[in-house]
């Protein structure tokens, strides 16, 4: 998981969307919740790939349902591709997907479980404050993708995610020692909590802890003993 950034310090937003009175709204709402953001914009999936590049944003929030140049046909495709693409190129870049067409997901979810970065989901008729809370959640390094129909058939679990629960929860380990444990790093430790706690479907709430959630849930599921 990609370390949190330090609450409303200052951040490079960039917001695509290729309707005009959407993507105004949208940067709207976010300068109210993050004033002291920079913000920037892409209407199509080529001006996005230049705008990622050349300002390197710590988020990008981005429909799926966009253009792959000016004056072309808006489709989801575009969009799939142009997130398939950012996610490979930028492998730490935070991303919230908040489009109408979110179940088109699941076609590229080995790329989306391999992510590093946060990564979260926003249907467009979800509520303002819900969809700010997941902007929050995607710059603290989360994955929050339960929303895409069809991605979770069932619980799917991989080795190494397995092997965090048993170092944490049977050997009662810290992440910097499981770190050293598994010969890996600190983040990728964390990036395989965040992708576990999303296959159990975990994530924060206030005044709860998030690893004895996590912890209890994997009893029951029978992941650990």
């Amino acid at each position: 998981m990609k370390q949190a950034l330090s609450e409303k310090e200052l951040l490079k937003i960039l917001v695509i969307d290729d309707h005009e009175s959407v993507l105004n709204g949208t940067v709207e709402i976010l300068r109210k919740h993050y004033p002291d953001a920079n913000f920037s914009t892409a209407t199509n999936a080529n001006n996005a790939l230049d705008r990622v590049d050349n300002i390197q944003p710590n988020i990008v929030v981005m429909d799926l349902s966009i253009p792959e140049f000016s004056g072309f046909k808006a489709r989801p495709d575009i969009g799939v591709q142009l997130l398939r693409t950012l996610m490979k190129n930028y492998p730490n870049l935070n991303f919230i997907i908040q489009s109408a067409h979110v179940r088109t997901l699941v076609r590229i979810r080995p790329d989306i479980d391999s992510h590093k970065g946060g990564f979260t989901v926003a249907d467009k008729s979800l509520a303002t404050q819900e969809m700010l809370t997941r902007v929050d959640w995607a710059l603290q390094g989360l994955t929050h993708t339960k929303d895409i129909k069809g991605i979770h058939t069932g619980l799917e679990v991989k080795p190494e995610w397995l092997r965090v629960l048993t170092l944490a929860f049977e050997e009662g380990l810290q992440d910097k020692t499981i770190a050293e444990r598994m010969s890996i790093s600190e983040r990728m430790v964390r990036h395989y909590w965040s992708k576990l706690q999303d296959a159990l479907n975990i994530y924060p709430h206030e005044g709860k802890n998030i690893r004895i959630q996590t912890e209890m849930r994997a009893r029951e599921e029978g992941l650990i003993d």
